[in-house]
């Protein structure tokens, strides 16, 4: 083999390898895309661009497999449902004390379920893997929550939380409306 035909069996296998190496790219980002949906966009924009949002996605999965994540016993699901119950009752006399009580009782769902108690966005990251279209809910109720805490989030603002909350809450019981069962698709 001559020495240009080699340089161009090398060249050739350079394209082939870079040609896989950004098909694969591609494919994994579409995975993703697919996977956690409205968080994706979420990601591109918390991270600046969509490679690092990519690694990202990928990190959260990979750490989420690690942890073990537990069904709810049914007799665990009913007492949660009791306490949510109480915490929408309560909400008329003091909204702003069912938005606190909401948001230690999703906590108290998480970890009854097996996932890591720590800060919120950390938190937020690790319910993402496995519930993408709420954590935005997650999000947007916390954001609500801490407006409440310096005073700049009114009493729509407040139902507006309860219901974000409900909806990560019942995803996290894995019933849908609160006690029945959801299928997922």
């Amino acid at each position: 083999m001559t020495t240009s035909a080699l340089i161009v069996l090398i060249l050739v296998l350079i394209a082939l390898g870079v040609t896989a190496w950004l098909v694969y790219r591609q494919q994994r980002r579409k995975g993703l895309q697919k996977r956690f949906g409205p968080e994706y966009s979420h990601a591109v924009s918390q991270y600046g661009d969509e490679s690092h949002a990519v690694d990202a996605l990928a990190a959260r999965e990979r750490r989420m497999e690690k942890i073990q994540i537990r069904a709810l016993s049914h007799e665990d699901q009913r007492l949660f449902i009791e306490k949510w119950q109480a915490v929408q009752r309560d909400f008329v006399d003091d909204p702003a004390m069912s938005i606190q009580r909401a948001d230690s009782l999703v906590c108290e769902v998480m970890s009854a379920r097996g996932y890591p108690m720590s800060d919120f966005e950390h938190r937020a990251e690790d319910i993402s893997v496995d519930h993408p279209q709420v954590v935005a809910n997650f999000r947007a109720a916390h954001a609500i929550a801490e407006r409440r805490q310096s005073g700049q989030a009114g009493t729509e603002d407040l139902r507006q939380a309860l219901v974000h909350y409900r909806n990560l809450f019942d995803d996290l019981l894995e019933a849908h409306p609160v006690g029945e069962r959801r299928n997922q698709s």
